[in-house]
């Protein structure tokens, strides 16, 4: 298994064998894990999944260097890639480096386990009609599955970051940092802003920023490709940015 911090090639040809390997491993480790009907995710699939995770944030500060990986990979692996790195890459031209001071009042947690959020999500596509991929990409962007649990620096709250404004409007008398309530309210909130007949449209009402729509759209396209990425992306882990780089929050050491 990579460790938590092994390095990642720069080279594409390297890279691109390093992420084929990768993705293999993981999904095969994936499929034991699912089917053997253990509820937290054994070491194997959380480390592989890291440097999967690692091996994206790389890509996406660097076009012509995710191009000619992409390039190299099958074109089944070629199209996750291109969505992986397009999506972290829009996330990363948002996101601003915060003081060690910022990130010492972050509250973190473990997420609940896969199996139940996505059951919330599914439930919640059949009350409302907006697909359990969109609102499993939703959470991850905003608080990678519930494992941020304080508010963001404008006030928004909850595993899918309400307003309380928006979330008095479309919560439907809900706990915002309940993951079942919160499910339901953002699925709502998404149907009335025009989802799922217009999903751009929705995301938007969601987050004012074509990148944000953008990321949470690649990773939706990822996961109705192959369900089994959700299992990857839940154990993506935290990773902010301070005036030095990346700095990783949760997850194994």
């Amino acid at each position: 298994m990579p460790a938590p911090d092994a390095s990642i090639p720069t080279d594409p040809a390297e890279l691109a064998a390093a992420l084929e390997k990768t993705s293999t491993a993981l999904y095969a480790a994936i499929d034991r894990w699912t089917r053997g009907g253990q509820e937290r995710p054994p070491q194997d699939v959380v480390l592989l999944s890291l440097h999967q995770q690692r091996v994206y944030r790389v890509l996406a500060r660097d076009a012509t260097l995710a191009r000619r990986t992409a390039e190299r990979l099958p074109a089944r692996l070629a199209a996750e890639a291109r969505d992986n790195a397009k999506a972290v890459g829009s996330l990363l031209s948002l996101a601003r480096p915060i003081s060690a001071a910022r990130r010492k009042q972050m509250r973190l947690t473990e997420p609940l386990p896969a199996e139940r959020l996505r059951g919330y999500m599914t439930r919640a596509e059949k009350r409302f009609g907006v697909e359990w991929e969109v609102l499993a990409a939703v959470m991850l962007v905003e608080t990678k599955f519930g494992r941020v649990t304080s508010s963001s620096s404008a006030g928004a709250q909850g595993p899918m970051q309400f307003m309380p404004a928006t979330w008095r409007q479309y919560g439907l008398g809900g706990d915002v940092h309940d993951a079942r309530d919160a499910v339901l309210g953002a699925a709502n909130y998404l149907k009335a802003s025009g989802a799922p007949g217009d999903y751009r449209r929705a995301l938007f009402a969601y987050n004012h920023s074509g990148n944000y729509v953008d990321a949470v759209q690649a990773h939706a396209r990822q996961m109705r490709r192959d369900p089994r990425s959700f299992y990857a992306y839940y154990n993506w882990q935290v990773f902010v940015l301070s005036a030095k780089g990346d700095v990783r929050l949760t997850g194994p050491r």
